[in-house]
């Protein structure tokens, strides 16, 4: 039985987005609102395929590319934070935390189903974006799925995800 293991890796200059959040930490410190230009990566593990692939890589690039684009240039909510009130109508989004009260247009916004708008969270948000197309693309038989996130400069959050479930 073979030993090796392979990963393909996709990183590209244009795989980054622009958004603003902020985060709360420690119960009730909430940041300011301030923003990012955040780079993604993502690694695939697996088996090599019946041409020496784990991952296609071209179809790896445009389904991040597509991740991101959604991202790029909004304001990054969390819509399960149990301090944070975000509520949207059709032309506005309104987040309150504690005395605090923030107005955006609807269309600057993109609501997250996650508690926090940390990098790690944001990490998995895009995994899940991403389990479907890795597990669902013609022939592939990929392991896991690893995707990150820089906030800033040399600071990455890393999320691996099973792809498996008998592993």
């Amino acid at each position: 039985m073979s030993h090796e293991q392979y990963r393909v890796r996709v990183t590209k200059d244009h795989l980054v987005f622009s958004a603003a959040h902020f985060i709360t930490f420690n119960g009730n410190i909430c940041e300011r609102l301030h923003g990012h230009n955040w780079r993604t990566a993502v690694e695939v593990f697996g088996p090599l395929d019946e041409n020496s692939y784990v991952f296609d890589f071209i179809a790896l690039r445009d389904g991040l590319q597509a991740i991101v684009a959604e991202l790029d240039h909004r304001v990054l909510l969390p819509t399960l934070h149990p301090a944070i009130r975000v509520t949207a109508s059709d032309r506005e989004v309104e987040a309150r935390f504690e005395d605090r009260r923030w107005i955006f247009p609807r269309e600057d916004c993109i609501l997250l189903p996650v508690a926090n708008t940390t990098a790690e969270l944001i990490a998995h948000w895009i995994g899940e974006r991403l389990r479907p197309i890795v597990q669902n693309h013609p022939g592939a038989k990929a392991t896991a799925l690893q995707i990150e996130v820089e906030e800033n400069f040399g600071q990455w959050a890393i999320c691996t995800m099973n792809l498996r479930g008998d592993q």
